[in-house]
């Protein structure tokens, strides 16, 4: 190692940091990309434990959890989501029947299979996060 004076000592500060930064940011994209897959798997086969007597519906819509990833500078963002848009919020929350002509005759009950999902995953990347870091 070279010895360091007073001149190059914010120079090499600035660059120490730099390499730390870098080596966070690696890590937090891996963790997050490692997660979000987990994420949909795990929405995928409780999504497919949870609903529906026709295996066709309950398959189509397990396999529609899908997910993304963005990544920037210092920060790396994961995002879970199903592309039957709308469904998965009726199918968690419950929502109200209705016949032809509008009028409401009943309610169904909300399943909750996204929370779950949601608080384990959010145990399991703190814990990576913890562990990378």
């Amino acid at each position: 190692m070279a010895k360091i004076t007073l001149d190059n000592f914010g120079k090499e500060m600035e660059k120490i940091l730099e390499e730390y930064s870098d080596d966070v940011s690696h890590n937090l994209d891996v963790v997050t990309k490692k997660v979000t897959q987990q994420g949909v798997k795990l929405l995928r086969s409780e999504s497919q434990a949870t609903f529906g007597t026709s295996k066709r519906r309950k398959k189509k819509y397990a396999k529609s959890w899908t997910s993304s990833h963005e990544t920037g500078r210092l920060s790396s963002q994961g995002t879970i989501y199903n592309t039957e848009s709308g469904l998965p919020h009726l199918l968690e929350n419950g929502h109200v029947t209705r016949n032809g002509t509008g009028r409401t005759y009943g309610k169904v009950a909300g399943r909750e299979h996204i929370a779950k999902v949601e608080k384990e995953i959010e145990t399991v990347y703190e814990r990576e996060v913890k562990s990378k870091l």
